[in-house]
């Protein structure tokens, strides 16, 4: 009986250090997926970032206003081993707000140093706003840019709240607060309003076109009537500079910029965007578990993206397969 209750006790014993070593082998391997990133990545981009370098920040999916994002396009414009920055543009558009904020902070940095913007698939509405914003656009003669100009969509829910029973009343300080509502048809006031609201940012829009493009102002008109075009097109309308890619960006940059031959295209991205690899790739698994885009900067961004609506005025060329709402 001794020998048997001892033999019970070593096997225990034997059972918990197994333990322990199974599970001080997956910290392990944990601490060394976390620290692979830090010891390789991120010191290879502190090398990087600290010698002379062209930045190449990306512009994808819907475009709102990050504050992150434009931190990052400030820290460019200050950083002296920074000698020109390209926007690496594939976005239908966004938020007028977004689009304008951005284009902001790369007239900014155009103040200091050559700015080019390479658009892939596609740079429309806000995201041709802000390629505008650079001192040179290079599209693929496929690429789709334009979609000038600006709007604002509202539901009318009045029938289905019938059919389900529903009255929605209002007790309102003006007949125009809170219009145009989506519990009844908009007043021919409301409808004004917006109307006035929605042109004088395209008045706005359709000027800047005209002033960095180069353009008379009613020929700017004309192009913003929402038309999309293709690259080759958008070359023959003044549009779009150059037919091509990064190396047409580099040829415009050392030719006729000057930029020192050779420099290395660098991508920049806004701080904790990426964060520790591990993280970052766990986060878009979620996102794309939930059916949600993974470019999203953050969660209320990819609800807002997944449901096709966002707040405020939107340049945008349909992104979605359902309408886009704006209240």
């Amino acid at each position: 009986m001794v020998n048997v209750a001892a033999e019970l006790i070593d096997r225990r014993r034997l059972r918990r250090r197994l333990s322990f070593w199974r599970i001080a082998a997956i910290l392990i391997g944990v601490a060394a997926l976390v620290a692979i990133p830090l010891v390789g990545g991120y010191s290879g981009g502190f090398d990087e970032e600290s010698s002379d370098q062209i930045a190449r920040v990306s512009i994808e999916g819907m475009i709102l206003k990050n504050q992150k994002f434009l931190d990052l396009l400030k820290s460019l414009k200050d950083d002296d081993h920074v000698k020109a920055v390209v926007l690496r543009i594939d976005s239908p558009g966004g938020t007028t707000a977004g689009g304008e904020s951005i284009y902001e902070a790369v007239r900014a940095i155009a103040e200091k140093k050559p700015v080019a913007a390479e658009v892939g698939t596609l740079a429309a509405s806000a995201g041709y706003m802000i390629a505008a914003g650079s001192d040179h656009i290079v599209a693929r003669r496929t690429s789709i840019v334009g979609s000038i100009g600006v709007i604002f969509q509202y539901v009318n829910a009045e029938k289905l709240l019938d059919t389900v029973g529903v009255e929605v009343n209002a007790i309102k300080s003006s007949p125009l607060k809170a219009e145009p509502s989506p519990f009844g048809p908009a007043p021919a006031e409301a409808e004004e309003m917006v109307r006035r609201l929605v042109m004088d940012t395209y008045q706005w829009f359709v000027s800047l076109v005209a002033e960095r493009r180069k353009i008379p102002l009613g020929q700017a008109r004309k192009l913003s009537d929402g038309s999309i075009f293709t690259g080759n097109q958008g070359l023959q309308l003044k549009l779009v500079d150059e037919i091509g890619g990064e190396e047409a960006v580099r040829r415009w940059l050392e030719k006729d910029r000057k930029v020192a031959t050779g420099l290395k295209f660098v991508d920049r991205e806004p701080e904790d965007a990426s964060g520790f690899s591990i993280f970052a790739s766990a986060r878009s698994l979620a996102y794309g578990l939930a059916g949600l885009d993974a470019r999203a900067p953050n969660v209320e961004a990819a609800l807002l993206m997944k449901a096709g609506r966002l707040d405020g005025l939107v340049s945008l060329w349909q992104p979605f397969s359902s309408r886009t709402s704006v209240q």
